[in-house]
């Protein structure tokens, strides 16, 4: 596939990364599942080695299983019995919860190659592709005032505007007008990603970003140019820490990282 073709279904990168993590998936035990208030962790042993992964936590209205809905988490209580291959798979599931316990198992699978990733923020790339172009993010990142700076034009779509925000139902009159664009990796989980990255222009920068985002290049063949994401590296202070409704800053034990193409000459990076 041409490096910019686009997918036309959303959960064909799931199935895809799926396939590929099938085999380590089936040599992997989940040992822990942690849905937190911002933050879902799950901790699985492979070959005798603790591994874990996070997804942010999209939970439905608080109030629904008073109200007699259904369960947001079919196994709640029983997730650790699932096999892996199971567990990865609810990252397809219509229910937010289970998709967040799939992506956080998905990232736990993940054999991140360090040496095809960098240690530069995701705010960086987009002020430095950013300046003086137009700029479209989805989600109202910490880092939106700096690129209001650097940007000749910057929209920030959000399901609940705040002040300066447009709605994101206007991502499709605004995603094709700009030339970088910023998707949130909670797209993967609230079904949007495949919708969001359509609208981008075929010429756009588009970076993925947020601990949710697998650190997989699987996305460049989807028209993603950076994928930035978060490796667990101290799992006891991070589960502790998502137990009591961290949000990511208060996260302890993690390494943000940039996967980038093999050739990104137009991409200052850091020297290893």
């Amino acid at each position: 596939m041409d490096a910019k073709e686009k997918t036309t279904s959303m959960t064909t990168l799931i199935s895809e990364l799926l396939s590929q993590l099938h085999a380590r998936a089936a040599a992997a035990t989940p040992v822990d599942v942690c849905i937190g208030a911002h933050w879902t962790l799950v901790t699985l042993e492979i070959a005798g080695k603790a591994c874990a992964g996070l997804a942010s936590t999209l939970s439905p209205c608080a109030e629904g299983h008073m109200l007699g809905a259904g369960a947001p988490v079919v196994n709640a209580g029983q997730l650790l019995a699932l096999p892996t291959q199971d567990l990865a798979a609810l990252a397809q599931s219509e229910s937010s919860l289970e998709a967040s316990v799939g992506m956080a198992t998905i990232n736990a699978l993940l054999e991140v190659n360090a040496s095809r990733c960098f240690e530069i923020n995701a705010a960086d790339i987009i002020a430095e592709k950013g300046a003086g172009r137009q700029v479209a993010v989805v989600g109202h990142f910490p880092f939106v005032s700096r690129l209001r700076e650097a940007a000749s034009t910057l929209w920030v779509l959000e399901l609940n505007p705040g002040p300066g925000d447009r709605p994101a139902a206007e991502a499709p009159q605004l995603l094709p007008q700009a030339d970088v664009v910023a998707l949130t990796g909670t797209s993967l989980l609230n079904k949007t990603f495949d919708e969001l990255v359509a609208l981008c222009r075929d010429d756009a920068f588009v970076v993925v970003l947020g601990a949710t985002t697998p650190l997989s290049p699987i996305f460049f063949r989807y028209g993603i140019n950076a994928v930035s994401g978060t490796v667990i590296v101290d799992i006891p202070p991070v589960r502790a820490a998502v137990s009591q409704g961290a949000t990511f800053r208060q996260l302890p034990g993690k390494r943000l990282l940039t996967l980038l193409p093999p050739a990104s000459p137009d991409i200052t990076v850091p020297q290893k």
